[in-house]
């Protein structure tokens, strides 16, 4: 395992569509791992493979109840709607109040290409938005609630 770059604002990958994964292999599982490390290093909450300069559809996300991974992830169910703050391993020190569905669910396949379903409420349901938008070069800027502009001290 090694710790990765995090990718920050300004770099044109982060604006860019990543690939879907064909080959669950030792380099998948590589990333993952890299991606696992360079998570808890930064004390984030998710990590998209983009964030580390890799245009492929792979997130981790841990929010306190242990990882996940998910390879092509999808949503596949929205429920309700969330309004929180929101800040970004990409974006240092930039926050902002972000609308977001409550709940959902997402299908992904795990480091072996079993496909799996995974539910989140409140912040992992946040988590999974923001990061799967970040497989579609979108930031939480682009999020943001119609008033709510970029902050750059966290709102408690």
């Amino acid at each position: 395992m090694a710790l990765r770059k995090i990718v920050v604002e300004g770099d044109p990958v982060l604006k860019k569509k990543s690939r879907p994964v064909e080959k669950f292999d030792a380099r998948l599982a590589e990333l993952l791992d890299d991606m696992k490390q360079t998570l808890y290093s930064a004390q984030g909450v998710g990590l998209a493979a983009v964030q580390v300069g890799v245009l492929r559809r792979v997130v981790v996300v841990d929010v306190g109840d242990g990882l996940l991974e998910l390879v092509n992830p999808e949503i596949i169910e929205a429920q309700g709607e969330q309004r929180e703050n929101e800040g970004c391993l990409s974006l240092p020190g930039k926050y902002g109040e972000t609308i977001r569905p409550a709940v959902v669910k997402v299908k992904a396949q795990n480091r072996e290409g079993k496909w799996c379903i995974y539910k989140g409420e409140d912040l992992k349901a946040r988590c999974f938005c923001h990061e799967i938008d970040h497989l579609d070069g979108i930031l939480f800027t682009e999020r943001l609630a119609p008033e709510a502009a970029v902050q750059t001290e966290k709102i408690r």
